[in-house]
């Protein structure tokens, strides 16, 4: 979703969109406000999107991995030390695991053998609102919102806003980060009103969170630069 400034990026994403055969409608400021009475300039909606709980979805994928065979420890990884044709990897509790290959899948906190430039840690925040049901936009739309500061929007099975953005790049700091929640969370609920008149903005949960970007947006996949063949990088970006 953009603003007047925005529209034409967008349009061309859409463009771009529809040459890939990747499905998606471009709404104008009408069919916006039509179908789903928000007031910006225009709109990508895509069929084809989801949202989940973090934690239920790890801890499913965990669940399934051991009943296919894995096997789980309740350790952090502190080193990594290759040998001809395997990988050691020592955790914090003095064990050591063996394997032939090592997938690295740890988010933007990431060991000292990755020392790509092309990543930059940022800081987020999100609010929660109290549970309103009736104040709702209609099919329970993902928003994301095209603006210098970035916006998303979704809405929980109990009815509630989670509202979010405001991303910073110089407030990285654990400490920092979580000191900006009172003004990140005033901010918020000023661009949800903004956003979603109806929005009932009383806010119950507030909170913060670090992650990576990267220059082209795409996650780093593929093996870590200057390591043995054996030892692998899986990273992902929010």
């Amino acid at each position: 979703m953009a603003t007047d400034e925005a529209i034409t990026p967008l349009h061309d994403e859409f463009l771009l969109r529809r040459r890939a055969e990747l499905p998606a409608s471009f709404l104008d400021y009408s069919d916006l406000l039509k179908r789903f009475a928000l007031t910006r300039a225009g709109a990508l909606l895509s069929p084809i999107a989801a949202d989940a709980d973090p934690v239920q979805l790890a801890e499913g994928l965990l669940a399934l991995s051991l009943q296919r065979g894995a096997r789980l420890f309740h350790a952090n990884a502190t080193s990594f030390d290759s040998a001809r044709g395997a990988v050691g990897v020592g955790l914090d509790n003095g064990a050591v695991i063996e394997a032939h290959h090592a997938i690295l899948a740890t988010g933007y906190v990431a060991p000292d053998i990755i020392k790509s430039r092309i990543q930059q840690s940022s800081s987020s925040w999100a609010i929660a609102t109290k549970p309103q049901p009736e104040n709702l936009w209609s099919d329970g739309a993902l928003i994301w919102e095209a603006c210098k500061t970035y916006h998303y929007a979704r809405i929980t099975a109990d009815g509630r806003i989670i509202f979010g953005g405001e991303d910073d790049a110089t407030l990285i700091d654990p400490a920092a980060r979580d000191a900006a929640i009172p003004e990140k969370t005033s901010q918020l609920r000023h661009h949800l009103k903004a956003l979603w008149p109806k929005a009932n903005e009383d806010v119950e949960f507030c909170w913060a969170g670090t992650f990576d970007t990267t220059v082209d947006g795409l996650p780093l996949i593929g093996a870590v630069l200057r390591t043995p063949k054996h030892l692998r990088g899986l990273r992902l970006r929010r």
